[in-house]
């Protein structure tokens, strides 16, 4: 049973674009891999800016900056 993590920063990602990551990830497993649809898991996790670092700094401080 294949377990997929996607990690994305919390800034309105739609539920219809969740959906499609959901189902083109199941899909990509499928082809690739030879997985069964039906017993893959797929766990979207929206993390806030300010709990998400690069580079020693927030996402949040990073995009304020311009980066």
């Amino acid at each position: 049973m294949p377990y997929i993590n996607i990690k994305v920063t919390e800034e309105g990602v739609t539920a219809a674009q969740k959906a499609q990551l959901i189902k083109g990830v199941t899909d990509l497993l499928a082809e690739v891999l030879g997985k069964n649809p039906a017993t893959t898991v797929v766990v979207i996790d929206e993390v806030h800016t300010d709990n998400w670092g690069i580079g020693g700094e927030t996402v949040t401080v990073r995009r304020q900056r311009g980066q």
